[in-house]
């Protein structure tokens, strides 16, 4: 446990907090928010740096023209009021008020707005990076893909790595302690290495999602049907962590995001092993598994990609995704479930590029099997949906 250490900002609440309080605050979530934490997050690239600095620079003048214009009109009120016998002046228009508080308002915005735009600009150039990566946002994960620099090939799946038993549901309370990183920690963490420019590419495949690290002053949209951009150069090594800003359904609070920064040297140990699980992970789609294989590769596929619509009994969310216990298309012929989950249908996105062979394979075995299910067709092989692939 150890405090912050920013002891630079001004803070306007209840009471007016003179600078160089501390931020009250001690952090126990490296790289994410502090408990009782009253301002930004410390910043650890220079465009968050920038907002910082505008951000206390902001406070700081609309401090002063609060003092200002407050303490004129109090001054005012209590020296020249009617028991002390003053009358109120009469007169008309006055040409030098008239030009003063036209001109100064124009200099205070004049003044707030040159910083600001220098680091709006900055902020969208994404030239000259390092390394390229795909955020892609869905309903409720992250897609990561690396498409230029060191890493180039890397592509996996982020979800949220807090058990259930922390969250609970409604109507059930949690039955586990909630850790450090409550809703923020993942399975697969985004890795870069540290002091390299890296370009993000956002995008999504059903609704509008946000990739968010208010450590690296980061915050783009990701939309469907369009490809957007930011960047970030981490200075620090460490772990930081965001979250989608957007709200995009019933899950939004469960899909974080996790970048860790590290050395040149793990970069390049970290890609190495990536590439490594990657080509493990593509089977060969010749081979002819068993029910049971199947069924327990399948289980793992599921409760990875598949439980958060179709929940853990199989039964779905009423009037949202449909259950695949007792589904006709999941009891029905393989061909189309296959089709289904190759295409993508409705809100079902397309997992052909997500999942192997062996996967949609298994995952489909899985749900035939499973439950109340029994199809006639209860088994279907990596060759078949390699097939229908084609």
């Amino acid at each position: 446990m150890k405090h912050g250490k920013r002891l630079k900002s001004f803070m306007l609440g209840a009471s007016l907090l003179a600078a160089g309080l501390p931020a009250w605050a001690v952090v126990d979530s490296q790289g994410g928010p502090a408990v009782r934490q009253l301002n930004l997050q410390t910043p650890v690239t220079q465009i968050a740096e920038q907002i910082y600095s505008i951000h206390n620079l902001m406070l700081v003048i609309c401090l002063i023209i609060f003092v200002a214009v407050f303490g004129v009109m109090f001054y005012s009120i209590l020296k020249h009021r009617k028991s002390l016998g003053h009358k109120a002046a009469s007169f008309h228009e006055s040409t030098t008020v008239e030009i003063a508080w036209t001109v100064v308002p124009f200099l205070i915005v004049i003044g707030m707005a040159l910083p600001a735009t220098k680091t709006v600009v900055a902020m969208k150039d994404t030239s000259n990076a390092d390394i390229t990566i795909k955020a892609t946002g869905m309903q409720w994960k992250w897609g990561y893909d690396y498409l230029k620099g060191e890493g180039e090939g890397i592509s996996f799946l982020s979800t949220l790595s807090t058990p259930r038993t922390q969250v609970g549901s409604p109507g059930v309370a949690p039955t586990e302690a909630r850790g450090d990183n409550y809703l923020l920690e993942v399975d697969n963490q985004v890795v870069v290495p540290v002091n390299k420019k890296v370009r993000i590419i956002t995008t999504a495949n059903d609704v509008i999602h946000s990739w968010t690290i208010p450590a690296f002053g980061v915050k783009q949209d990701a939309i469907p049907g369009f490809v957007r951009d930011t960047w970030f150069k981490a200075e620090k090594i460490g772990v930081y962590r965001g979250q989608c800003v957007e709200l995009c359904g019933k899950e939004h609070a469960f899909m974080p995001i996790v970048v860790n920064v590290v050395s040149d040297d793990d970069y390049k140990k970290w890609v190495d092993t990536k590439k490594k699980e990657m080509a493990a992970k593509a089977d060969d789609p010749n081979k002819v598994w068993t029910v049971d294989e199947l069924k327990q590769r399948g289980e793992k596929v599921y409760a990875a990609n598949c439980v958060a619509c179709h929940q853990a009994s199989g039964k779905g969310v009423p009037g949202a995704f449909p259950a695949l216990e007792g589904s006709l298309i999941v009891n029905g012929a393989k061909a189309g479930q296959v089709g289904i989950l190759l295409n993508g249908k409705n809100a079902m996105p397309s997992w052909k590029s997500t999942l192997s062979d062996t996967e949609i394979a298994a995952v489909i075995t899985y749900t035939r099997n499973s439950w109340s299910n029994k199809a006639a067709e209860n088994i279907v092989q990596p060759a078949e949906v390699l097939a229908a692939r084609k």
